[in-house]
């Protein structure tokens, strides 16, 4: 009874939500696409041209965006799950921390990225703390990677939860880039925990 009354306020949420039903209209697979089109309004993030990485990127409403965007751009999306195509995007199925995964990125790729970017989290327990902790753990291994694949002038763009481990990534953040900013886009629900880290410039 409990389940059965969560998802029917799930639903009522989804189905009262206007970024769900825009979302419909404009032709994305999820809401979130929002939240990466306010980024890159406020921060200039991608360029005509521009090498892009996805982590996480199911069901693909990120790289939608830049696929649309990017005419001339390159993009990779990774994610456990297989996802229906995109444009010109190349895809990998596979777990991104996997190190072997990595290194199929990087082969790919044969050159230094522009943006590496994450809306990667864990399946939520509702234990706010320890839903922050996983899930910075993921943004931790995103921007490891980014580290060491990016331009000089790259952009690292990924989901960070206010919590325990908030702090600990905005400092791992500023340690590697010299630009360090933590943004909650306006389409992000209020009840949501949720921030995004934009770092730019390699240190």
């Amino acid at each position: 009874m409990k389940k059965n009354k969560s998802s029917k306020n799930w639903l009522n949420k989804q189905r009262r939500d206007t970024y769900v039903r825009k979302s419909i209209v404009d032709g994305y697979r999820a809401r979130s696409v929002y939240k990466l089109i306010e980024i890159d309004e406020k921060f200039k993030i991608f360029k005509d041209g521009t090498l892009v990485v996805d982590v996480g990127a199911a069901p693909g409403s990120w790289s939608q965006y830049v696929s649309k965007i990017l005419k001339n751009g390159r993009l990779i999306s990774i994610d456990l799950k297989k996802m229906e195509p995109i444009g010109k995007t190349f895809q990998i199925e596979g777990d991104f921390t996997d190190f072997s995964v990595q290194e199929k990125i990087k082969n790919y790729v044969n050159s230094k990225v522009d943006v590496v970017m994450s809306d990667m989290a864990v399946n939520t327990t509702g234990i706010k703390n320890i839903d922050s902790i996983q899930t910075g753990e993921l943004c931790k291994e995103a921007m490891i990677f980014a580290k060491d694949i990016l331009d000089y002038n790259g952009s690292f763009i990924s989901k960070i939860f206010m919590g325990g481990s908030f702090n600990e990534i905005v400092a791992e953040g500023k340690k590697y880039f010299k630009d360090v900013k933590v943004f909650k886009p306006k389409s992000s629900r209020k009840d949501s925990k949720e921030s995004f880290i934009i770092c730019r410039k390699l240190r």
